[in-house]
């Protein structure tokens, strides 16, 4: 079994039971795709190693995508490596940082991931400690993105993100800041240009369906995929 939640922000509460509801009964065959804002590996300290390791003995497997709070330098010293069809970084064996613009097989079903995201506060936070310029894609990984998903023809099954197209965050009655118009509009591409069955993403803080279900906010919520 697949299943999706939103932004864990490195709070150990979010694997306790009450948070993960049947989580003691998951197996290796199941994983947990979490859409953003991982936050175990944000200040990169022995305490956060600790609990990774605790998340390491865990049966079923991890998986994340990039959001905008995540200390990127610390993700990116962990080893690079094909997984299931595209790369990731290794954080332990059964923990993988899903990376920008790649497209995995998993039980049978294609999901596109792109990560990134924009820091409204960033005029709080310090450069290197608490926030990183990495947090938006790059035009390389815009590049492998296009790339990528030409090559299996411009149809996945899934497509997580830490945030969303504009059109869709309209929809939610929030607003999309001038500084993240590059990676909304991507996204906005992909809405129309990239056939898919269902979009989840993060950065909202909101459990919430929109077009019927077919774009997916996600926080507390932890949604199967059948």
């Amino acid at each position: 079994m697949i299943r999706v939640t939103g932004d864990t922000h490195g709070e150990e509460i979010r694997f306790y039971e009450e948070n993960m509801v049947g989580e003691h009964s998951w197996t290796k065959d199941d994983y947990l795709m979490i859409c953003g804002d991982f936050g175990y590996i944000f200040r990169n300290s022995p305490y956060e190693r600790i609990f990774l390791d605790k998340l390491e003995e865990k049966p079923y497997t991890i998986c994340f995508v990039d959001g905008n709070h995540e200390n990127f330098p610390a993700i990116y010293e962990y080893p690079k490596e094909k997984w299931n069809g595209g790369y990731v970084h290794r954080i332990r064996k059964n923990i993988v940082h899903l990376m920008r613009g790649q497209v995995y097989t998993i039980e049978g079903k294609t999901f596109f991931t792109m990560g990134g995201g924009y820091s409204r506060d960033r005029m709080y936070r310090k450069p290197g400690v608490s926030w990183w310029p990495q947090e938006m894609p790059s035009n390389d990984e815009y590049r492998e993105a296009t790339q990528n998903l030409k090559e299996v023809g411009n149809r996945v099954d899934y497509i997580l993100s830490h945030t969303a197209p504009k059109e869709v965050v309209n929809r939610m009655n929030r607003t999309c800041d001038e500084n993240e118009l590059e990676l909304n509009g991507f996204f906005d591409w992909l809405m129309y240009e990239v056939e898919f069955k269902q979009w989840f993403f993060g950065h909202w803080h909101s459990d919430i369906g929109i077009d019927g279900g077919k774009f997916r906010a996600v926080w507390f919520d932890v949604c199967e995929i059948k």
